[in-house]
């Protein structure tokens, strides 16, 4: 019997070994990766630049924040630089990054006197399972049984204006607007061309702080270093982490402007947060994106994904939607597929179903145009054969 708390439903499967796009088991059985740890292992398994950082790294890897961090500094630059941001605090994942992203905006609402400084998040929006980040999650699911929810935090439709202009007659205390470019967990949901762009002038128009999500799709898994960089507009704060450590455990909040201002000595902080250790594997991952050019590889291997998945399952009445944006692919079905994980890990394919119906793939950005075939090979059958099946029933 495990001695682990049962939060998971974890497949029966153990792997030892990992090397490139793929994963071996304990019975050697090999697996092609099309899901990276959850977009976390962008430059793949063993890459020689983070294992040479960690390598490199071993003999200090822990000092605390009360000092000066040559890695961390190295790092936080590198980010500013690729994200056109003034200022980042290093947490230890996506959820605390966003926790830092909500502490901002409410020092900001404070700041100005309000009583309940309020954030306006999008239906279907995963941003973590803290408290706050929890509350501002649309997904009852995870919500159930935590309640009560933490207050200041009111919802619209994914990337509606009008509704934004609705709350904003409706609530004098809106401090911030907070959204993922693409909704990875609520389906692989991705904003149309020019809808941030309409968020910004929302934000400016009621002097909001515009906060990005960008957990999932940043470190260039949409083609650029973050997916707002598709668009011309800025941020006032954006998060991430997932791809930024390839497997160590880091999260970025960026911020530039007024909003990297307000925070001062003492009004945030984090024990293990930008550590040496995850600091330069960090800066290892953030260099090998550009150095080996990986976003433009994340444009170009979607595009045949997404193009290839189409063409194999076009005519199939139970597919709904086959869509992308750089390497994070939703396949939408008709019907809910989550036993289709486990028919994928038999054939040797690792894979995800999120939003109860929505296949994402999100394979590391080394991939290649055979391993890209590969997988298309795997997996239209089973897509195929699984809605026949429906059909049939």
């Amino acid at each position: 019997m495990s001695s682990l708390m049962p939060t998971y439903g974890r497949l029966p499967v153990t792997f030892v070994k990992g090397e490139g796009c793929y994963l071996f088991d304990d019975q050697g059985k090999r697996y092609l990766d099309a899901l990276s740890g959850i977009a976390v292992c962008s430059l793949g398994h063993a890459h020689p630049a983070v294992t040479e950082a960690i390598t490199h790294q071993a003999n200090l890897l822990h000092t605390s924040n009360l000092f000066n961090i040559e890695r961390q500094e190295a790092a936080g630059d590198a980010l500013c630089k690729a994200s056109g941001m003034d200022a980042v605090f290093f947490s230890n994942s996506g959820a605390e990054a966003n926790e830092a992203a909500i502490k901002l905006a409410r020092s900001f609402g404070n700041k100005k006197g309000f009583q309940i400084p309020t954030i306006i998040v999008m239906e279907n929006a995963f941003h973590g399972r803290t408290m706050a980040t929890l509350t501002a999650s649309g997904n009852r699911k995870i919500q159930a049984g935590f309640e009560p929810l933490v207050r200041g935090f009111t919802r619209a439709p994914y990337g509606d204006i009008d509704a934004l202009h609705k709350i904003a007659k409706n609530n004098p205390e809106i401090v911030a607007v907070m959204i993922e470019p693409v909704q990875g967990e609520g389906g692989v949901n991705i904003l149309p061309k020019g809808k941030l762009e309409e968020i910004r002038a929302v934000c400016d128009q009621y002097g909001w702080l515009m906060i990005l999500d960008e957990v999932q799709t940043g470190n260039g898994r949409t083609g650029k270093y973050f997916a707002y960089q598709h668009s011309n507009i800025m941020p006032d704060v954006v998060t991430t982490a997932k791809g930024l450590g390839n497997g160590v455990p880091i999260g970025a909040c960026l911020a530039r402007g007024h909003a990297a201002k307000i925070f001062g000595p003492g009004n945030h902080g984090s024990t293990f947060g930008g550590n040496p250790l995850v600091c330069a594997v960090a800066k290892a991952v953030i260099d090998t994106i550009e150095n080996e050019n990986l976003g433009a590889n994340a444009v170009a291997m979607g595009e045949l994904i997404n193009q290839g998945m189409k063409d194999a399952l076009a005519g199939c009445p139970g597919v709904v939607e086959v869509r992308n944006s750089g390497l994070m692919i939703g396949i939408e079905l008709k019907y809910d597929c989550g036993g289709l994980v486990k028919h994928a890990l038999d054939a040797g394919l690792i894979i995800n179903v999120t939003a109860g119906n929505v296949v994402r793939l999100l394979p590391p950005m080394i991939i290649n145009s055979s391993e890209a075939q590969e997988l298309i090979d795997l997996l239209a059958p089973l897509i195929l054969a699984f809605c026949k099946e429906q059909q049939a029933k």
